[in-house]
């Protein structure tokens, strides 16, 4: 077996420099974005653009807890475990890891290829406390999918990212989900109650214990349902109401590309 890392001996290195606010940088990787859903890496480009003055004191309160403290020692790189679907499968039928290694695996996805992502920004990397905080909130997104029921189709991602922001109100999040929304009802023309869908997104993100707190290693373990009634997570209705408007006028929520013959 492999010793695991050493927990980090300082919340932040000093040599980090402080993120700037700028709207208009977010604004220009949004517009990137919106040509290649795909291309994650602007979404790092814009959470980067659009800071939060809350947020370290917030992570910091969190890594010197004894709760921070203990995930640190046993979950302190994400990835390798949610990449270990032959692992992850040995749980129980109906936990959250089959459903998450059925989900990423549909979607032909990877924590490793989130963090290749991320990596395109070129940003240092550094030993300290925060660093492993903000890989927490990055490798834990796409498990938000699979806890919440919030596909990969266009809205289902601003919805996600709604529900992020009730856990963690950092700007990006919020920015990106309702300029998505905006796009999506300017560009798909049907009554689909997109910003019901946003708004119930951000309230059951409120209303929910905080994702990246929990156990990540008990909660692959939980039955998905059980886990949803723990961890408080609602229902996303709206969502499901956006889709039967969208199916109604003959608009494949999953292939807006098809939706203006359509609309």
């Amino acid at each position: 077996m492999t010793t695991p890392p050493a927990v980090p001996a300082i919340f932040a290195d000093p040599s980090r420099k402080p993120l700037k606010f700028r709207p208009f940088k977010a604004l220009g990787h949004f517009r990137e974005l919106i040509k290649d859903k795909e291309d994650t890496e602007q979404v790092f480009h814009i959470f980067e653009s659009l800071p939060r003055k809350s947020f370290l004191p917030e992570a910091q309160a969190f890594c010197e807890s004894e709760q921070g403290q203990r995930l640190m020692r046993e979950e302190f790189y994400l990835p390798d475990v949610l990449d270990d679907h032959e692992t992850l499968r040995r749980t129980p039928l109906g936990s959250v890891a089959h459903a998450y290694c059925d989900f990423m695996e549909q979607e032909g996805l990877s924590a490793a290829g989130l963090v290749a992502e991320s990596a395109k920004m070129g940003r240092p990397v550094f030993d300290d406390q925060l660093q492993w905080y903000a890989n927490r909130l990055r490798d834990t997104h796409d498990m938000l999918h699979v806890l919440t029921g919030y596909g990969r189709d266009a809205l289902g991602e601003q919805c996600v990212l709604a529900f992020t922001w009730g856990q963690n109100r950092n700007l990006g999040n919020i920015f990106i989900a309702y300029a998505g929304g905006l796009e999506l009802k300017r560009s798909v023309k049907a009554d689909a109650p997109i910003f019901a869908a946003l708004k119930e997104g951000r309230l059951n993100g409120r209303a929910a214990l905080k994702i990246h707190h929990q156990s990540i290693l008990d909660l692959l373990k939980e039955p998905l349902s059980a886990a949803r009634q723990r961890l408080g997570i609602g229902d996303p209705a709206q969502y499901h109401a956006c889709h039967r408007a969208y199916t109604s006028r003959g608009i494949d929520p999953y292939n807006f590309l098809a939706a203006p013959a359509a609309a």
